[in-house]
């Protein structure tokens, strides 16, 4: 349920070889390049100067585009159209579109399996064909991650570990297996395996052979069927709060009306009518303007948008009058689909790329409070909320560990199981489980984590925006449990 990466720019674009291509097409034709405008060719435009290490890489909506800066001018650039080329023989002529040809043909070459991006990076939010699960085992054994660094730091793990476990031992959790061939049990199995794994006293190292040898891996597909995921983060954010309405707090916070239905695992069925049938529920514009919710208000806060990132991280601490916090968690939603705010901030120009996170959009309605219910209302999702002791609650109603949840899309992720991210993030995350979801984690391509309470995990989990891959492991059927056995077998090889 979370909006606010740090920077929506793309996360990690691929390399390119522009500078192979630069040394090896003068070499080819002795051509005087500077002289080439710009040729243009299918999805592919290639522009050269004398200057062929300025070349670089500008998404474009019909597909990738390469352009160089000393070519032609910015402001033609940026359209996307190059000056003629300039008058010279037929030869000449040949030689160019042979040199784009040729660059089209290595540009196809080296940069792998990249697929046309959208303006702005990949689609990180493609959906899966109907069916599909997000995970495929990987059964090639070079092709297995080390799990070397992801061993080296296990902390507050066993409590995830154990939080998992509460949950698969519901009967309810049963209704969610098997997950293609992985079964409730088998989940049970390795979150017992790897809490007595931790125990073990192995090395990181040790312990990375032992994984290696009990445990099927599975990776996320990710968006583009590579494995691409893209990483963001939440976090619990404190308010100012009150358990009664004042003139300084006056934006309220509702519990579930007894009018709106869920289906046994949760899934919103709608409005129940009279007649026992059930419509849609009102979006959230609606339920701001109509005052149908009057009397179903549990908290109040000071500032409209606070409630609304409130909406977006699924929950919060509210500070009281006393100085006390109450806790507030996610409860229920109207069954709309989210609706992004931010980007349509972006689109009419009220914020740049690099303006876009969480404090950004804070600033901005704070400096413009007459524009927030034109933009939240144009997210028709709207939350229902609940009071809550202890620590936040993921969607599988356990609490959330820092750094150690995940939230990814419920539909195509198996609950509970044990996951192994792989990015470059700050900090570095490692081994997580799989406990919450969100209205804006609805794709094999994204995945959320937990990064704890207060302004200083907001912050970090504002400037979490990175792509990685995102892996799975359990336990295989009749593997050894017994970490201490593995690692005598593995001494004595």
């Amino acid at each position: 349920m979370r909006e606010f990466p740090a920077n929506s720019a793309t996360a990690n674009p691929p390399s390119s070889p522009i500078i192979i291509i630069s040394k090896i097409l003068p070499a080819l034709f002795g051509v005087n390049l500077a002289k080439a405008h710009c040729v243009k060719i299918d999805k592919f435009a290639l522009t050269v100067s004398a200057n062929l290490g300025s070349l670089c890489h500008h998404g474009h909506q019909q597909g990738l585009m390469i352009i160089a800066d000393f070519c032609c001018p910015k402001a033609v650039q940026d359209a996307g159209i190059c000056g003629p080329a300039p008058h010279g023989s037929s030869r000449m002529k040949v030689k160019v579109a042979t040199i784009v040809l040729i660059a089209a043909v290595l540009l196809t070459s080296f940069s792998g399996c990249t697929r046309p991006k959208k303006k702005g990076g990949l689609d990180y939010n493609k959906q899966l064909p109907p069916g599909q699960l997000a995970l495929r085992k990987i059964t090639d054994p070079n092709e297995l991650p080390d799990f070397t660094a992801a061993c080296s730091d296990l902390t507050r793990l066993r409590e995830a570990i154990q939080r998992s476990a509460s949950y698969m031992a519901k009967p309810s959790s049963k209704a969610f297996y098997p997950y293609g061939e992985v079964t409730h049990q088998q989940v049970q199995q390795t979150l017992a395996a790897f809490e007595e794994l931790i125990d073990s006293g192995m090395t990181p190292e040790q312990m990375n052979e032992h994984i290696r040898t009990n445990y099927d891996c599975y990776i996320s597909v990710g968006c583009d069927d590579m494995g691409t995921v893209l990483y963001t983060g939440y976090y619990t954010p404190i308010f100012n709060g009150s358990l009664q309405r004042t003139e300084r707090f006056k934006y309220p916070l509702y519990s579930v009306p007894e009018d709106l239905v869920k289906g046994p695992d949760g899934t919103i069925l709608g409005k129940r009518n009279a007649d026992g049938s059930f419509t849609q529920y009102a979006s959230r514009s609606d339920i701001e303007n109509s005052g149908a919710l009057a009397g179903k208000e549990i908290i109040w806060l000071e500032d409209k948008f606070e409630v609304y990132i409130a909406h977006v991280q699924g929950s919060a601490k509210i500070r009281l009058p006393d100085g006390t916090l109450q806790g507030i968690g996610y409860n229920a939603n109207n069954g709309w689909d989210y609706s992004s705010v931010s980007r349509q901030l972006i689109a009419e120009g009220k914020l740049t790329q690099e303006q876009l996170s969480l404090k950004g959009m804070i600033e901005y309605f704070k400096a413009h409070p007459d524009e927030v219910d034109t933009y939240v209302n144009q997210n028709p999702r709207f939350v229902f909320f609940q009071f809550e002791k202890g620590d936040p609650r993921g969607s599988l109603n356990e609490p959330v560990t820092p750094f150690r949840t995940i939230a990814t899309d419920k539909a195509i992720y198996p609950r509970a199981s044990i996951a192994m991210v792989q990015a470059d993030l700050e900090p570095s995350i490692g081994w997580t489980c799989d406990q919450d979801t969100g209205g804006a984690i609805r794709a094999a391509g994204r995945c959320d984590i937990y990064m704890g309470i207060g302004d200083q995990a907001g912050e970090l989990a504002g400037r979490t925006y990175k792509e990685g891959k995102l892996y799975y492991i359990f336990l295989k059927p009749g593997a050894n449990t017994s970490p201490a056995a593995t690692d005598q077998a593995s001494s004595n090889q």
